[in-house]
């Protein structure tokens, strides 16, 4: 049985809680962006968490304080699973968190299961297998296909199959939707709004763009409607929903310009409400979890789901094996409950006797970014005014230690607060943001309006 709540414990649900009564865990989160500077902040909270590690981690993140004392950053290669390995013997770990796709893509959780010595280990985050849910976007929509999960149109070209490619988008209307099947450091996906551009996009994209996750192509019927990201944290068998949220993929006010990884992120979704999530959960959240068991994929870890709201009925955009960025610094500020407990869990697979919720706050994110960015920036630039702000935590993105903060990255800070409402939450980060500075910041003023108005209909 698939559910997210169960009112009979089973037997390992009672054995899981009383060893958390004894176990004071040891947590190791890989990754050094803002998004696992949240899931840090979050796993820090739980009274059983004793010391977390992070792996490379980032300034900001050694600021948090666990029981033990502040967050112990840890220099990792992430492709290198015997380090990864090594480390989480060396340091007693009993819980590991990942935060991006790639060290899941390349089977990081294989690795572990395949070493004696590892396999007590609790990993949030799928085998390779699991992982093909986004490390392949053909696996992906096939994967839909066969378990009846609502998305776009869509046909599969080989990188030699061009001339046919090009017949597919003369049957479709503009604009048109071209995915590398593979990882491609999220840069993957084009629109183009012409049959032209299309084409010469679809060159390009077979022509090594992209190098191996270009291999593949796959287009795509254009959904029109309102993107929203819903994220589940499941065992296998149970699974809890997270609180959802919308990013803002473009550049410029009023999603003008080139995409960028995310300029900001708002929770609670005006649009998500009680009857739009059931049709989430029905036809694509169980369904998934579903067919991933029947697959045979034993799937532990986050998913995250990007969804197209068309007219009321939810579609699947793509899957995600870990959590958003920038939406988990909104996601995490909401979150109610044990985060650390709740991924423990994830190992006896008794998930559903962990209560998660997502509280009646909302939460709003803006994203500081270098100038330049998304094309080329410059780095090193000192970062000031953090210690100044009043009600926003900041999500360190792209931070480095030289004698002082300064700048590492195109997204350097994702800055998060609550509010009673998103209009509130919204007014509080922006109020501070000004507060912040290091040479040529930007960031987009109207994070949330769109779902403000949206709301007073």
């Amino acid at each position: 049985m698939f559910t997210s709540n169960r009112r009979n414990a089973p037997k390992n649900v009672t054995s899981f809680f009383l060893i958390l009564n004894f176990v004071h865990m040891k947590i190791l989160v890989l990754g050094s962006g803002g998004r696992e500077h949240a899931l840090v902040w979050k796993l820090a909270q739980s009274a059983h968490t004793e010391t977390i590690f992070a792996a490379p981690g980032n300034p900001g993140m050694k600021k948090v304080m666990t029981q033990s004392g502040p967050v112990i950053t840890i220099p990792l290669d992430l492709s290198d699973f015997e380090s990864i390995g090594k480390a989480v013997l060396g340091h007693g770990i009993n819980l590991l968190v990942v935060g991006p796709e790639e060290p899941l893509v390349k089977g990081l959780r294989d690795y572990f299961e395949s070493v004696p010595a590892l396999r007590a280990v609790t990993i949030v985050g799928p085998g390779k297998e699991g992982a093909r849910l986004e490390g392949s976007k053909d696996f992906a929509k096939r994967f839909m296909e066969r378990h009846d999960i609502p998305t776009a149109a869509y046909r599969t070209f080989n990188a030699g199959e061009y001339e046919a490619a090009c017949l597919f988008l003369n049957t479709l209307k503009p604009p048109y939707v071209l995915k590398a099947d593979g990882l491609a450091a999220g840069k993957g996906v084009l629109i183009p709004l012409t049959l032209q551009q299309a084409t010469q996009d679809l060159k390009e994209l077979m022509g090594g763009k992209f190098g191996k996750a270009g291999e593949k192509v796959v287009i795509e019927e254009y959904l029109t409607g309102i993107e929203v990201s819903v994220f589940v944290l499941t065992d296998g068998k149970n699974y809890k929903i997270l609180p959802e949220a919308k990013d803002y993929k473009r550049i410029g006010e009023h999603d003008t310009g080139p995409n960028t990884g995310g300029m900001g992120a708002v929770s609670p979704v005006v649009f998500a409400d009680a009857p739009f999530m059931k049709k989430v959960e029905e036809r694509i959240i169980l369904p998934t979890i579903r067919g991933l068991a029947a697959e045979g994929i034993d799937y532990r870890g986050f998913i995250f789901f990007g969804l197209m709201n068309c007219q009321g009925d939810p579609f699947v955009i793509e899957y995600n094996v870990r959590m958003g960025d920038p939406e988990t610094e909104a996601v995490m500020l909401r979150l109610g409950g044990d985060l650390a407990m709740a991924c423990l869990s994830l190992g006896t697979q008794s998930l559903d006797s962990v209560p998660l919720s997502a509280g009646n706050m909302a939460a709003v994110t803006v994203v500081c970014v270098s100038g330049g960015y998304p094309d080329t920036y410059k780095k090193g630039y000192p970062i000031s005014g953090l210690e100044n702000m009043t009600g926003v935590t900041a999500f360190h993105m792209g931070t480095t230690d030289q004698s002082g903060l300064v700048t590492a990255g195109g997204r350097v800070l994702a800055l998060s607060a609550l509010g009673a409402d998103p209009e509130e939450a919204r007014r509080i980060v922006y109020s501070q943001i000004h507060r912040v500075s290091f040479n040529g910041i930007y960031y987009r003023n109207d994070i949330g309006l769109d779902l403000i108005e949206y709301g007073k209909g």
